[in-house]
């Protein structure tokens, strides 16, 4: 039985996406060959946020999302029952994740959502950042919670069709060598299961993007130069003076000030066509105490 507040809300999502499919035809639609890309921090449904509770904000998270229309979305800090609710409010897309303490629903997940009429989704896996990755709900370091990847493999719907990886992951918010060595692994395993192949990595890596040698943003995007896959941070590529506004986290309060930690990063397979931080929200409130990064990439021709 569909009750009146769930026909409301997606009598509310459909308006929207209707106004967005007629503001196109001003201003241009969508080229085919772009690929969308939102990394959201959603906030774990079980805290205890007074007025900013999941229940309060769930919605606005569907509009956000929404309103960029993204093919890959990456989302942290998703608990299972949040993603279900995405999953059945938007309906538009496929996703994989795992509970980061046991591999299955327990714990926090770094989810990926799928834009089924777009991308296909071929191969999925999970890994957890310790010295045992294989291990599930394994802590590494100094880290204060499991730590995990969720990774895809997906193949475009174009024609002809391309193949490319896309890899999730949150680092840990206390252990400064965990973040470390964490990046770390996560070379190693980009390495491992992508090989040369076209590749984007998103999340939460609670380390300002900054280019300092033993950063974790550095040892990820290889500026030493040893890695075999370079990775390029989308969000420089279009904007290349640092600012002050570009603080990622905000704890519900709209600062735009602070560090940029949540990143979208990509092969340079990938051409950057927008990179933003999305600083939306709606009826005054945020729909996260993070706000979503976004990116449209073009794979190039081979």
């Amino acid at each position: 039985m569909i009750t009146s507040h769930a026909v409301q809300t997606r009598t509310r999502i459909y308006c929207y996406c209707a106004l967005a499919i007629v503001a196109s035809l001003f201003i241009g639609c969508t080229p085919p060959d772009e690929l969308r890309v939102m990394s959201f921090n959603l906030r774990y449904g079980t805290a205890p946020d007074g007025p900013n509770r999941w229940e309060h904000r769930r919605e606005s998270v569907v509009r956000t999302i929404a309103a960029f229309e993204p093919d890959v979305l990456c989302t942290q800090e998703c608990l299972a029952f949040q993603a279900d609710y995405l999953s059945k409010e938007l309906g538009l897309y496929d996703y994989v994740g795992a509970g980061r303490d046991d591999g299955k629903l327990k714990g926090e997940m770094v989810a990926i959502f799928i834009r089924r009429e777009r991308l296909e989704i071929l191969e999925r896996g999970h890994f957890w950042l310790s010295d045992v990755p294989d291990k599930a709900g394994s802590i590494g370091w100094d880290a204060a919670s499991p730590r995990m990847v969720t990774w895809v493999k997906v193949r475009t719907k174009n024609d002809p069709p391309e193949q490319f990886y896309v890899f999730n992951t949150h680092f840990d918010h206390g252990g400064a060598r965990a973040r470390i060595e964490s990046a770390w692994v996560l070379r190693k395993r980009l390495q491992m299961i992508a090989g040369s192949a076209p590749l984007i990595l998103a999340g939460d890596f609670n380390a300002p993007a900054d280019a300092s040698s033993d950063s974790p943003y550095r040892l990820l995007r290889a500026d030493g130069g040893d890695a075999a896959i370079p990775l390029r941070d989308t969000f420089r590529q279009v904007h290349k003076t640092v600012r002050a506004s570009e603080g990622t986290f905000h704890g519900f309060t709209g600062r735009l000030t602070g560090q940029r930690i949540d990143w979208i990063l990509a092969t340079p397979h990938f051409d950057c066509l927008h990179a933003a931080i999305d600083h939306s929200r709606s009826a005054g409130r945020y729909p996260s105490d993070h706000f979503p990064v976004t990116a449209g990439l073009a794979l190039r021709k081979r």
